[in-house]
């Protein structure tokens, strides 16, 4: 009987230890700028309501990001983000799955701001790119802020820019991503 209750407490306990290192969000925020100098108006939109995971004993993170919750200053961008450009309908959410790909830079079990590269699979618009991302991991205590920016090439994902609007949507998108996650 003591063993049994040795073994039901051994894996009880390492149960823990393996779900302490998982920190997740469901209000991360990621946003993006594609305008240009010739852009009449800021082609701008941000979304709070990205989920994301990182297992800190593995370094994998992911992120899904639903599309239609991108949020413009204008009602009529938004449309035509989500119809012509993004096609959401077709196209529900975009999504990172990778890994930390500088783990001896950084230390997750240990409280500190470290600079990270990510590497891992991008899917936008149906289309999957491998990508690397640079940005920084803070740890404190038994939260976790991810922080990234980085380009997206409009081209790579297959999403088109139609001529007549060529000069006022830049042909990059400049994402900036911000998570703070806590440990489930």
């Amino acid at each position: 009987m003591k063993k049994i209750i040795l073994t039901i407490s051994v894996f009880a306990a390492s149960t823990l230890v393996v779900s302490a290192q998982k920190y997740m969000t469901r209000t991360g925020k990621i946003s993006f700028d594609a305008s240009t100098n010739g852009s009449p108006e800021k082609i701008y939109a941000i979304n709070n309501e990205v989920a994301n995971i990182m297992d800190a004993s593995t370094g994998d993170i992911i992120f899904q990001v639903p599309v239609k919750s991108f949020k413009f200053e204008r009602e009529l961008m938004q449309e035509h983000f989500n119809e012509n450009y993004m096609e959401s309908d077709k196209y529900p959410k975009a999504e990172f799955k990778g890994k930390i790909a500088n783990p001896a830079e950084v230390t997750l079990t240990k409280d500190g701001t470290y600079n990270a590269k990510v590497s891992g699979k991008l899917t936008i618009h149906g289309v999957t790119n491998d990508v690397t991302v640079p940005g920084t991991i803070t740890i404190k205590g038994s939260s976790v802020k991810l922080k990234a920016k980085f380009a997206v090439k409009m081209h790579d994902y297959k999403i088109d820019v139609p001529s007549l609007v060529a000069d006022k949507v830049s042909k990059d998108a400049s994402i900036t991503l911000e998570s703070d996650l806590t440990q489930k």
